[in-house]
């Protein structure tokens, strides 16, 4: 059986306290700036989706998500 590698989001100046709502916000809206620049085919955005997604709860990304497809997303993309 392969061996399953754990890990998360590295430590961010940041964002020095335990509650890590900003940081899962900031790391999703810089992987969807990655895509928007260098284009959904590059993996060089692959690092941000990782952050966002082991910070994120699921709840969230889908209500994002969602808000993106209607244009109704606060945050700047």
């Amino acid at each position: 059986m392969a061996e399953i590698e754990l890990r998360t989001a590295p430590a961010d100046f940041r964002f020095p306290t335990t509650n890590q709502s900003r940081h899962c916000f900031t790391r999703y809206i810089e992987f969807h700036r990655c895509l928007a620049a260098k284009g959904e085919e590059s993996g060089e955005c692959n690092k941000f989706a990782k952050y966002y997604r082991s910070l994120c709860p699921g709840e969230w990304v889908e209500k994002w998500n969602e808000q993106r497809e209607n244009g109704t997303f606060p945050g700047p993309l």
